[in-house]
């Protein structure tokens, strides 16, 4: 039997869904001008309120640090004034962005004479789950605005006063630039069942996208009756080809591994082909072992391992297959590069993965062999990233096979419309 309150709360989702529907008509009118006006302002009310975001963030961290989360979970959860300075300046990154809303995709005339244009367009009400990633909440908002869509957000309650204190401050932005405060919305409720009125608000809400967790995703892929991009977990390798340059591999490795554990774009595996582990592997290790980094290795990895005073432990399927969100790292040594490809499309997530090599052939053969959302050559896995592909910002990275794939921008949050132009044209 289904409760009063579970139907009060699936009333109180569907009717945002109905408010974001009625902002979505107006932003999809907007200018440029006018959305990136809205932009800016957004981005300089976060700077002015920045010691009341902190604040609340505040709230957030002590709840989860009493409740024994881990330290990557409370850094992703953790709101700084300079990382607050950084989403603004995404913001003000996304407004300096081409508008894709009204750009032709393809467009040409029959020969009977009809104009056939294939435009971009906003997708209407734009849907986000997610997990203890505040920014998200200013990324998501930014992108869906830029591209003329309602932003529906669902943040996890860890994250709960930092996401109502950033949405706060977006709205009141919004009303002052003149653009409906319903543009941006956080989906009410904290328990699962938010989530499942949301996931199942077909007809309200025109896509959702999860980010976060395994877990998260799968329920969401698997539960909703709203279309879902997929969001992927990152199970990202690190291929060192026998061709590599030393000090280049080693400044990828750690980059990759250690730069910051807590993100989707960390390696959690590194492959060394077994011609280069003599001369890589001795630099290698201890360059690792000064990041901290627990290595589960392989047989023959951990041979080369013995004696360095690295911490070792025996690799499982459940390491090969570990987004680990800390300073460890799954290990193999493997005897050619086409072995290498063929562990990671087993144990991938389809994220990232990277080689380093000075043959070209190798390069070509490991970007054809493997099948992720992103392929690295001598770069490390951590520029998979809205920002560092010149997005301004991402609202996800997208390892499916639909129309988005990688890291998505502005042009992944719009569909397209035909616009067929004719003098009287009719059919006979």
């Amino acid at each position: 039997m289904t409760s009063e309150s579970t139907l009060n709360e699936r009333d109180a989702v569907h009717e945002v869904a109905r408010r974001g529907r009625v902002a979505a008509s107006a932003l999809r009118q907007l200018t440029r001008n006018e959305k990136d006006a809205a932009l800016r302002a957004l981005a300089d009310a976060l700077v002015t309120r920045t010691p009341e975001i902190v604040a609340k963030n505040s709230i957030d961290v002590e709840r989860a640090q009493g409740n024994g989360t881990s330290a990557a979970i409370i850094d992703r959860l953790t709101l700084t004034a300079p990382r607050i300075a950084d989403i603004a300046q995404a913001l003000r990154d996304v407004a300096a962005l081409p508008d894709p809303v009204g750009e032709v995709i393809r467009g040409y005339t029959l020969p009977n004479g009809l104009q056939i244009r294939q435009i971009r367009v906003p997708m209407g009400v734009v849907g986000m789950i997610y997990e203890a990633r505040p920014n998200v909440t200013v990324d998501a908002a930014g992108l869906c605005l830029k591209s003329g869509n309602a932003a529906l957000l669902r943040g996890s309650s860890s994250a709960s006063a930092s996401n109502a204190i950033l949405v706060d401050v977006m709205r009141d932005a919004l009303v002052v630039a003149g653009l409906p405060a319903d543009a941006i919305q956080l989906v009410p409720g904290e328990t699962h069942d938010s989530v499942t009125h949301l996931m199942t608000a077909r007809g309200l809400v025109d896509v959702l996208i999860p980010r976060g967790g395994a877990a998260l995703i799968a329920n969401v892929v698997e539960n909703s009756t709203v279309p879902v991009i997929e969001t992927g977990v990152g199970n990202c390798h690190v291929y060192v080809d026998k061709d590599a340059d030393i000090d280049k591999a080693i400044a990828i490795l750690l980059n990759s591994k250690a730069q910051r554990v807590s993100v989707c774009n960390a390696a959690e595996t590194v492959l060394v082909h077994r011609e280069i582990a003599e001369a890589f592997l001795p630099r290698a290790l201890a360059a690792l072992k000064d990041a901290g980094v627990t290595l589960h290795a392989d047989d023959r990895f951990a041979l080369h391992a013995a004696g360095t005073g690295i911490a070792v432990e025996t690799v499982t399927d459940d390491d090969w297959a570990a987004e680990y969100y800390s300073l460890d790292i799954a290990a193999g040594i493997v005897d050619s590069i086409d072995d290498a490809i063929a562990h990671i499309r087993r144990w991938s997530s389809g994220h990232t993965e990277a080689i380093v090599t000075d043959s070209q052939s190798a390069a070509q053969r490991f970007v054809a062999g493997v099948d992720s959302a992103a392929v690295m050559i001598n770069a490390s896995t951590r520029f998979t990233d809205g920002g560092e592909f010149g997005f301004g910002a991402e609202i996800g990275i997208s390892t499916q096979k639909l129309h988005a794939r990688g890291p998505m921008g502005l042009a992944e949050l719009t569909t397209t419309t035909f616009v067929v132009t004719g003098d009287g044209h009719v059919r006979g």
